[in-house]
C-alpha cells in the first residue's frame, strides 16, 4: 500500500488536533477507508469502549501455536478477534504515518523491507546475529502509555486517548520475567500479544532509544548496525565479537539497561569463508535468496507441468501444512503462493534478472493452461476435505489419481 504524502499530512494533522474520543475515532473512519476501500464500514464509538476495555470486550484474542523453523518448539500467536483486528490494522497506518523510525530499524517500515535489512550487511567479514527473547510480550502496556506520551504522539495531556491507544493494544497474558534472584518466573501481565497488526510498530517505537543506543556502539568500534523486529545483527570486517569482548559486554549492557534480554540460544557469529545470512537472505556477495528456495520453487512448478494442478496442489499443500504448522483460514492456494515467491524472487534479483524471467515464463503458460480447473476438480475437493477434517490417511484412502 503507498500512500499519498497528503494523506500522511491529513493524519499527522488529525492526530495532532484531537482532543477526544469522538476525534479518535473520526480519524480510525477517515483513515479506514485507505486500507479496505471507500465503501468500508465506519467503527462506531461503542466500538472502541468495547475492545478498549478488556472486561467488557469479551475474548479478544484467539490464540494458536505455529511450529518455529528452527526447532521442535511452536510459538504462540494471539491473533485478534475481526473486529479488533480492524481497528488495529488501521490504527497501526496511522502510528506509521506519526513516527519516523530510527534508520536501523527495518522491519515493518513503510519503503523499507528485508532486501534493505540483507544488503546492510554484504561482504563483510563476519555477521553476528541475535535475537531478542519473547520480544513482543516483553514490552508491557504501561511502556506503551508512557511512549505515547512522548514525541512525536504527544499524549500527555490527554490522558483519554492515550490510554484508549494503549488499551487497544495489549492484553494480559502470562509471561516470564526476571526475578531479583536472577531466575524467571511466569507472571500476567498486560503486554503487547504477538499476531497483533500493532505489535509490529509499536515495538519500532518503544526500541527508539535501543537503536539510538546500538548505533552509536556500531559506530564506534566500526561495525555496521540494522534490527528486523526481534532480529539485530551487526556485520564488520573484523572480529569484535568474542565472548569478553569490550563490544560484546557493552551491547549486553545496553540490551539489559532497555529491558530486554538477548535469546541465547539464537545467537551465532558468521565467518567469511561459510554461508552468512541476514533474514533470511544470504549476504555473502550479494544480497541472494537460498539455493532451497530455488529448488521448491522449481518442484511445484514442476510438478504441476508434470501432473496438472489438483495432484501438484496434493503434494505442495502436505509441504506446505508441515512447513507454516498453521493456516490463518480456508486452504492456500498453491498458485497464488507460488505468485508469491516469484514476486519476491523478483524484489531480491531484479525484474531484468534470467532466471526469474523463466520461472515466471513457466507459471505464466501453466495459469493460461486449462489443467488449472480441470474436469477432476470435484473429487479433489472431496479429498481436499477429508485431508483437512480426518487426516492423511482417509484422504489417501478416497484419492484417485
Amino acid at each position: 500500500m503507498k500512500l499519498e504524502q497528503s494523506q500522511i499530512e491529513k493524519i499527522k494533522t488529525d492526530f495532532r488536533i484531537m482532543k477526544s474520543k469522538e476525534d479518535f475515532l473520526q480519524l480510525l473512519n477517515n483513515t479506514k477507508p485507505i486500507i479496505y476501500g471507500k465503501n468500508s464500514v465506519p467503527f462506531e464509538l461503542k466500538q472502541l469502549t468495547w475492545y478498549g476495555n478488556p472486561k467488557l470486550g469479551g475474548k479478544r484474542y484467539v490464540e494458536f501455536k505455529i511450529k518455529k523453523k528452527t526447532s521442535n518448539t511452536f510459538r504462540s500467536i494471539h491473533a485478534p478477534v475481526s473486529g479488533l483486528k480492524a481497528i488495529q490494522k488501521t490504527l497501526a497506518l496511522i502510528l506509521q504515518c506519526i513516527y519516523e523510525p530510527n534508520f536501523a530499524a527495518m522491519g515493518f517500515v513503510r519503503n523499507r523491507s528485508i532486501l534493505d535489512n540483507a544488503k546492510l550487511h554484504v561482504g563483510n567479514n563476519y555477521v553476528y546475529n541475535i535475537d531478542l527473547k519473547d520480544f513482543f510480550p516483553s514490552v508491557d502496556q504501561a511502556r506503551v502509555w508512557k511512549c505515547l506520551q512522548l514525541e512525536p504522539f504527544n499524549l500527555k495531556d490527554r490522558l483519554v486517548i492515550n490510554n484508549l491507544i494503549a488499551s487497544l493494544c495489549c492484553t494480559q497474558l502470562e509471561v516470564e520475567r526476571l526475578a531479583e534472584n536472577g531466575d524467571w518466573q511466569k507472571v500476567k501481565r498486560n503486554v503487547l500479544p504477538q499476531g497483533a497488526p500493532t505489535s509490529p510498530v509499536i515495538t519500532n517505537i518503544v526500541c527508539q532509544r535501543l537503536d539510538y543506543k546500538l548505533s552509536g556502539v556500531a559506530k564506534r568500534f566500526g561495525l555496521k548496525y540494522s534490527r528486523y523486529a526481534d532480529d539485530i545483527t551487526f556485520s564488520s570486517m573484523k572480529n569484535v565479537y568474542k565472548n569478553d569482548s569490550d563490544f560484546i559486554k557493552e551491547l549486553r549492557r545496553i540490551i539489559a539497561e532497555q529491558n530486554f534480554y538477548i535469546k541465547e540460544s539464537k545467537t551465532r557469529l558468521q565467518k567469511d569463508g561459510f554461508r552468512k545470512e541476514v533474514t533470511g537472505l544470504l549476504v555473502n556477495d550479494k544480497a541472494n535468496v537460498q539455493k532451497r528456495y530455488i529448488k521448491q520453487l522449481r518442484m511445484w512448478l514442476y510438478y504441476w507441468e508434470r501432473y496438472g494442478y489438483d495432484k501438484a496442489y496434493y503434494f505442495f499443500v502436505k509441504q506446505y501444512l508441515v512447513e507454516k504448522g498453521h493456516v490463518k483460514k480456508g486452504r492456500p492456494e498453491m498458485k497464488n503462493v507460488v505468485a508469491g515467491k516469484l514476486h519476491f524472487l523478483r524484489m531480491v534479483k531484479g525484474e531484468d534478472n534470467e532466471l526469474y524471467l523463466k520461472l515466471k515464463a513457466r507459471f505464466d503458460a501453466l495459469i493460461d493452461s486449462p489443467t488449472v480447473l480441470n474436469k477432476r476438480q470435484a473429487h479433489l475437493e472431496k479429498v481436499l476435505n477429508v485431508l483437512f477434517n480426518k487426516g492423511l490417511d482417509e484422504a489417501m484412502n478416497i484419492y484417485k489419481p
